[in-house]
């Protein structure tokens, strides 16, 4: 079995690549349970597609913070959409969508 068709199977102390994707916002905002934390962590641990998408949302994160000021309603309206749009995509085992572009000024 390749590496890219590979799902981890969910345990009692790991989730599944697709209950990572659905909490992985909440998790680094550390807005979930101990439990849930512990179960995303251990999945991270071992699972570098999943691990990927965390260091992405987390420089995204870091980027934006680094503008000194609120993003637009805009641009978080765009990082919604593309973040949806990535969990439909690992659910499905599809490719990772590009972002839309930022609107023309």
């Amino acid at each position: 079995m390749s590496a890219r068709a590979r799902r981890m199977i969910p345990t009692k102390e790991t989730a599944s690549c697709l209950q990572v994707m659905r909490t992985l916002q909440s998790y680094l905002d550390g807005e979930v349970d101990e439990l849930t934390a512990r179960r995303v962590a251990s999945h991270l641990d071992v699972c570098r597609r999943c691990g990927l998408e965390a260091s992405v949302y987390r420089e995204m994160k870091a980027a934006l913070s680094r503008q000194g000021q609120p993003p637009s309603r805009e641009s978080l309206e765009r990082l919604r959409r593309f973040s949806s749009a990535l969990v439909q995509g690992h659910a499905e085992g599809g490719a990772h969508p590009d972002p839309e572009p930022p609107p023309s000024e």
